[in-house]
């Protein structure tokens, strides 16, 4: 997903610079200059860096519903209830203090309760309590 929309971000900033440019350049004087290069060069860092933001939302989205699928999945094969206790025991673990917790487990990318805002527009992962309401709520269902 990460290498499509980088392409996709790529490719419309590229577009739309050029776009841009060539309507800033415009026929001045009876002469066509042509776009200035800086010009086109900057308006291609600033709609690839938006366009990276954006498309950055788009695959976090992605990621955060994947790993619902991926917690159904694991709770079909090892049952509900031994999913829904092993997110809890991660959450408990993911909300030691720093200093008690294994500096590995930050690599892990698991937010503790970072629920909502902007910045969780950006999370790879769901809230824990989310992850286990979602089974708690799906067991009840089947």
């Amino acid at each position: 997903v990460q290498g499509v929309v980088n392409t996709f971000s790529m490719f419309l900033a590229r577009v739309l610079a050029w776009g841009v440019s060539q309507a800033l350049a415009g026929n001045r004087d009876g002469e066509d200059r042509g776009p200035s290069p800086m010009i086109h060069f900057v308006l291609v860092m600033v709609f690839d860096i938006a366009f990276s933001l954006l498309g950055a939302i788009v695959v976090a989205w992605y990621s955060r519903r994947r790993e619902f699928r991926a917690d159904s999945g694991g709770a079909r094969y090892a049952g509900r209830e031994k999913m829904v206790h092993a997110l809890q025991s991660l959450k408990s673990t993911v909300n030691m203090p720093v200093d008690d917790r294994a500096p590995a487990l930050a690599s892990f990318k698991i937010n503790g309760g970072r629920k909502g805002g902007f910045v969780a527009l950006f999370s790879s992962h769901p809230d824990l309590d989310d992850r286990i309401n979602a089974l708690k709520s799906q067991s009840n269902a089947r």
